[in-house]
């Protein structure tokens, strides 16, 4: 299978060249004529051609038809200089060296920042991903990518699947922003994954801690911000294939995308198909509940999927107004560990262990659309940004007709529907009164209708409107010293509706009788909830160390899950309750970032304090219903403490060292559970990592041969029924290079990674599957080939 990969990675890469036989690419260089120095930045503009050259003064323009050009290169401090350039055959690369101005200027005030100084200027515990660490640490799914960054870690289902954590909270307390707008699916499940393409995705900003003052509810632990592109340059035309293979599931993968611009209109387009087996253990059973689970070939059977996303986006720019309306959809069907779903697979009649690829019951099928408009005007000392969104989110989980032991056999597999409609809409007012200051006020609204189908009831049909204002204020003390500060109100109400069973239960009356009827789940609720968030914090840039200190107050308002569940979650194994005298959580922090960075070595610690006033969770009863324990929704206070270490160095000129740990702990001060944890507590973790860069090594161009070792810890602190997991160690390795392949094309990217080098067997606390005791995949060998264009 692996030799399959490799045949399809190098068809697509020959398919550029194919369709590249008619056109050409100039590549050049630009100096400065006084010392030879490179010119950075200096731009090389023709008739629709464009270009920007590096750091090292290098330029590239692709498709270029055979013929005579002329460009203008511009450089400031420089005289522009037009030069006539013969595309042919015999095209070398074209040098161009220009000379100083002799012209003496007035002292000009530059007032503009460096997106990396103004995130040092704003006293928030952020990281910001750049594209080129999502394109070194890719893995199968978008927050197992971002798993490396210290304070990260997911949920893992399957190997298909993930959702967010951010120091040891997840679910709704992380908010996943898309373009300005949250996404909104099922993330209140365990068993319910992040419908995004992690594909073209080029800047990601993770905010450790409370945020609801800037996003409102579902930020009380942090936010996932997935920001825009950057916009095409003026007269360009660029894109990429992606070719991915990987050997434990047999994934074949490709992803396709191009962007383009004229003068100010510009598009972008993305087509993604991922096709995966089920993946394997290093196990050859698996013993959960007194029952062993024979597994053929070490395949974790039924965890098989497919992936297919497309995206397109549409933008105008000007001077005063940016605007890009952003269309996606992403559709899968996964499969459920064949013995992950009430166990009704050791009574099946399924051979589930006939071929690694196909999807047998249980399984689920999920479709994402959403459409989402950013606009900015701006007009005078004022900007405003206005994004507005609208998605849909459709899930089916489909299982075996079963009775359960108290209804009648299903006429069909589809157990439960979630069909979610969202409108969104955000308004922000940017303006600096003066020097000192930089006020941003605002307003968030959105409205959720959640309908349901299937014949397994958990949670019934609700709707959900939300409406926030807030306003803040970054104030400069002076240069290096910034306060920043605000406050916002927000309004919700959540109207539940009322649901009967399908079928009638019988019911034994005080007279020795029986009655059938229909029993009543759910009933027809509204209730509203208000609550104010705050923040304040300050920012210090003392040369190379920055300080931060921030304390705020977040707040999350309960679900329709926790209000109003009642019925059998099977893939968990228990009988859900909801609670309709639930409160809003209420959170306060205080957060602590030192950062010390110099050329050759950093240095930073992010320490957190965290109380929750009514922290949400499902608690265990002595109560059976319909055959599973009852797990019930109620509240308690809860303290944390915790934080991140981080630090970077250069040995040698080509070696780069990094190291990271994260730890988190949490405890229950009141309620039935007081003195334990709170569920899916990361364990103390630490990551080595070395990354060597080679000068060249045979054809391969600018190599990197990167080495990371996961460090963890024991998890000792749990919360019954959850079981302690034993410590581990993981090898993953990677060899990243640059292949100059055809003359007159940009050079093939190409990733070759190793998972777990030593095929461990090992548990992740904060997995799905942890909890019958599945562990986590075992070797994997991953090759990726990006053909740029």
């Amino acid at each position: 299978m692996f030799y399959k990969i490799l045949s399809i990675g190098l068809f697509f890469s020959l398919c550029p060249t194919a369709s590249a036989q008619g056109s050409f690419q100039i590549k050049g260089v630009v100096l400065h004529v006084k010392d030879l120095t490179p010119a950075q930045g200096a731009t090389i503009v023709g008739k629709d051609h464009f270009a920007v050259t590096s750091e090292t003064g290098a330029f590239t323009i692709n498709n270029v038809a055979e013929g005579t050009y002329s460009f203008t290169i511009s450089h400031i401090g420089c005289e522009p200089k037009t030069i006539s350039v013969d595309v042919d055959s015999n095209l070398g690369e074209v040098k161009v060296f220009l000379h100083a101005m002799a012209t003496v200027l007035d002292e000009v005030k530059v007032s503009g920042k460096t997106k990396k100084r103004a995130i040092m200027e704003v006293p928030i515990v952020s990281h910001t991903v750049s594209e080129e660490f999502l394109n070194q640490n890719r893995e199968n799914t978008l927050m197992q990518t971002l798993s490396k960054i210290p304070g990260v870690s997911t949920i893992n289902i399957g190997s298909g699947q993930s959702k967010p954590v951010i120091r040891g909270l997840g679910f709704n307390r992380v908010a996943v922003v898309q373009n300005g707008i949250k996404h909104e699916a099922q993330q209140w499940g365990n068993d319910h994954g992040l419908e995004i393409d992690q594909h073209g995705i080029e800047n990601i900003q993770i905010i450790k801690g409370p945020a609801s003052l800037l996003y409102g509810s579902d930020a009380i632990a942090g936010v996932v911000d997935i920001q825009p592109n950057a916009i095409p340059y003026p007269n360009s035309f660029s894109g990429a294939v992606n070719v991915l293979g990987e050997s434990n599931n047999d994934l074949l993968g490709v992803s396709a995308g191009v962007q383009g611009r004229k003068e100010k209109w510009f598009y972008r387009a993305r087509l993604t198909y991922r096709d995966y087996g089920d993946y394997k253990v290093p196990t050859d059973q698996i013993n959960y509940e007194n029952y062993i689970f024979e597994l053929h070939e070490n395949h974790l059977r039924n965890t098989a999927g497919r992936e297919a996303n497309a995206s397109f986006s549409v933008g105008y720019v000007s001077d005063k107004i940016k605007s890009e309306t952003f269309f996606s959809n992403v559709n899968s069907k996964n499969g459920y560990f064949a013995n992950a779903h009430g166990l009704e697979a050791r009574a099946s009649s399924i051979d589930f262990d006939s071929s690694n690829r196909d999807i047998d019951l249980p399984y689920q099928t999920v479709n994402h659309f959403k459409v989402i408009n950013s606009s900015t005007l701006a007009l005078g000392e004022h900007t405003f940004l206005f994004d507005l969104g609208f998605q849909t989110n459709y899930r089916e989980e489909h299982t075996e007709p079963s009775p359960h032991g108290y209804m009648p056999t299903p006429s069909n597999s589809k157990e439960r529907v979630f069909h979610k409609n969202t409108f969104s809409l955000n308004v922000k007012d940017s303006f600096k009164p003066n020097d000192k200051h930089d006020i941003v006020t605002g307003i968030n609204a959105e409205y959720q209708d959640n309908k349901i189908g299937g014949w397994g009831f958990l949670i019934p049909e609700y709707n959900r409107f939300t409406i926030g204002a807030f306003a803040y204020d970054q104030y400069e003390i002076h240069s290096n010293f910034h306060l920043l500060a605000g406050i916002r109100y927000d309004f919700g109400r959540i109207r539940s509706k009322s649901y009967f069973d399908w079928f009638p239960s019988t019911i034994d009356n005080a007279d020795g009788s029986t009655s059938y009827v229909y029993l009543q789940r759910a009933q027809d609720k509204t209730l509203d909830f208000g609550n104010i968030s705050a923040s304040a914090g300050l920012s210090y840039i003392n040369n190379n160390t920055t300080y931060k200190v921030n304390v705020g107050k977040s707040f999350r308002m309960p679900l329709a899950n926790e209000l109003a569940s009642d019925g059998v979650f099977y893939s968990m194994y228990r009988y859900e309750r909801g609670n309709l005298d639930l409160d809003p959580e209420e959170s306060y922090q205080l957060d602590v970032d030192i950062d010390h960075t110099t050329k050759s070595f950093s240095l930073g610690v992010s320490p957190f304090v965290n109380f929750f006033q009514n922290y949400i969770y499902l608690n265990p009863t002595s109560e059976y219903n319909e055959t599973q324990q009852v797990y019930e929704y109620t509240q308690a206070k809860v303290f944390r403490f915790g934080g991140e270490l981080r630090a970077s160095t250069k040995l040698f000129h080509n070696l780069r060292l990094d190291a990271s740990a994260e730890y988190v702990y949490a405890r229950q001060t009141s309620g039935p559970k007081k003195d334990f944890t709170l569920p899916f507590s990361p364990p103390l973790s630490g990551l080595l990592s070395a990354n060597y860069q080679f000068n060249k090594l045979l054809f391969f161009e600018k190599p990197q041969l990167i080495a990371d070792f996961r460090i963890t810890a024991a998890q000792e602190e749990i919360v019954p029924p959850e079981e302690k997991t034993d410590g581990y160690q993981v090898l993953n390795m990677s060899f990243l290079s640059e292949i100059d392949v055809f003359k007159n094309n940009l050079p093939l990217e190409m990733r070759v990674k190793l998972n777990n080098v030593f095929d461990t067997k090992y548990f992740n606390h904060t997995s799905f599957y942890r909890l019958i005791d599945v562990p986590e995949a075992g070797r994997n060998i991953s090759l990726s080939i990006t053909v740029p264009f």
